[in-house]
């Protein structure tokens, strides 16, 4: 299972990019974690904001697609994506894979 990781600046813009993976069936679940307080560098300064933090769960063989994804619909010019691979029940990953097919 890996799970792809981002923030956005409300609720909306994370809402908006799980509803598209979803649809799209390039992940089986996504994750919303509102409240998230990011202190990053960011043109020469440091920046302090609160973020939305979103996971979504997915299979190593939709990932590059989902990234992409969000590449395109998120509101930052430059957002932040990372991957990881977390392990997970036999039950839990046929459940991922069964989600994430794609015709």
């Amino acid at each position: 299972m890996i799970h792809v990781t981002t923030t956005c600046p409300d609720l909306d813009s994370a809402r908006a990019i799980a509803q598209a993976a979803l649809a799209e069936r390039l992940a089986a679940c996504a994750n919303i974690v509102p409240g998230v307080l990011s202190l990053f560098h960011w043109q020469d300064e440091v920046s302090e904001d609160e973020e939305v933090q979103i996971t979504l769960k997915t299979t190593e063989a939709a990932r590059e697609a989902l990234v992409t994804l969000i590449e395109v619909e998120h509101p930052y010019e430059l957002p932040v994506i990372t991957w990881e691979t977390v392990g997970a029940t036999k039950e839990a990953e046929d459940w991922l894979a069964w989600e994430t097919r794609r015709p």
